[in-house]
C-alpha cells in the first residue's frame, strides 16, 4: 500500500517528465521552423543562373574526381567595391532571408599566407550593405572574424573569434553560418561549437553568397534554411560591370 508520500513523490515525478516532455516539443518545433527553402549542388549546367557574379569571368562549374558538382571560383574579379571590403562575390539572388541557417562546403585553392580566406556573405542588400564572414588562416582586426560593410569601409562586429583556421590543400570544410535576430554564429568543421559570434542587427532581409576578399577556392553542397523567404529579384543588377584592367 502506497503513503501518501510515495503519491506526492509520484505526482511530482510525472509533473518533472510532463515538463522535459513539452520543452523537448518546443525545441523541436522550434528547430523545424527553419524550412529548406533553396537547395544546390552544382551539378547542372543552368546553375550558375541562380547567382549573380561581382566579375562573372572569375568563376565556372567543375566537377570533383567522384563526379560531384562545385562553382569554382578560378580567377582575380576586376571590381571594384565602392568601399573597403571583398572583391571576389557569387551572390545567391534566387532567394531573400533574414534569418536563416546556411549550410555549405568550402575548399580554399590559394597558397597559404595569413589572410588565406574564404567569405560567406550575408543579408546583402547592396554592395554597400551586407554582412560577410572571413574565414582566414590567422585572425586580426581585419581578417578570421564576421563584418558588416554599412555603406563605409568594413568594419569587425565579431566579439568571439579563434586564432585562425587551418584550410589546408585539397581539403573540403563544411560551414554553417546562423543568423537569427541580432545573433550570428559560425560553425566551421564542428557543428557544435562556433568559432566566431557576433551580436549585430542592423541589417535586414538580403541574399547570401559565397567568394573570397582576394583568394580563389570551391564552393559545393549549398543548403539554405528559413522560417520564411521573400522571392529574390533575379533581373535586378547587384553590381556594376566589371572594368577589365
Amino acid at each position: 500500500m502506497k503513503t501518501a508520500s510515495s503519491w506526492i513523490l509520484l505526482f511530482f515525478v510525472a509533473l518533472t517528465v510532463a515538463g522535459l516532455f513539452a520543452f523537448y516539443q518546443l525545441a523541436e518545433a522550434a528547430q523545424n521552423k527553419y524550412a529548406v527553402v533553396y537547395e544546390q549542388d552544382f551539378s547542372d549546367d543552368d546553375a550558375m543562373n541562380d547567382f549573380q557574379f561581382s566579375d562573372p569571368s572569375a568563376w565556372r562549374l567543375g566537377k570533383t574526381d567522384e563526379g560531384e558538382g562545385y562553382l569554382d571560383l578560378y580567377g582575380k574579379s576586376q571590381y571594384g567595391p565602392p568601399h573597403t571590403s571583398p572583391r571576389n562575390i557569387a551572390l545567391l539572388t534566387d532567394k531573400m532571408v533574414k534569418d536563416f541557417v546556411l549550410d555549405l562546403e568550402l575548399q580554399q585553392t590559394g597558397e597559404e599566407y595569413g589572410h588565406r580566406d574564404m567569405c560567406v556573405f550575408t543579408n546583402f542588400e547592396d554592395p554597400a550593405n551586407y554582412y560577410y564572414t572571413h574565414i582566414a588562416s590567422k585572425t586580426d582586426d581585419r581578417a578570421h572574424n564576421v563584418f558588416i560593410v554599412d555603406d563605409s569601409p568594413r568594419i569587425k562586429i565579431s566579439h568571439k573569434t579563434t586564432e585562425g583556421h587551418k584550410w589546408s590543400n585539397g581539403d573540403w570544410h563544411n560551414v554553417r553560418i546562423k543568423r537569427e535576430g541580432d545573433s550570428i554564429l559560425v560553425f566551421v568543421d564542428d557543428m557544435e561549437t562556433p568559432i566566431m559570434e557576433a551580436k549585430n542587427g542592423e541589417l535586414g532581409w538580403g541574399y547570401v553568397g559565397i567568394g573570397s576578399f582576394d583568394d580563389t577556392g570551391r564552393v559545393r553542397k549549398l543548403k539554405l534554411s528559413a522560417p520564411e523567404y521573400r522571392e529574390g529579384d533575379k533581373k535586378k543588377s547587384h553590381f556594376k560591370k566589371a572594368e577589365k584592367k
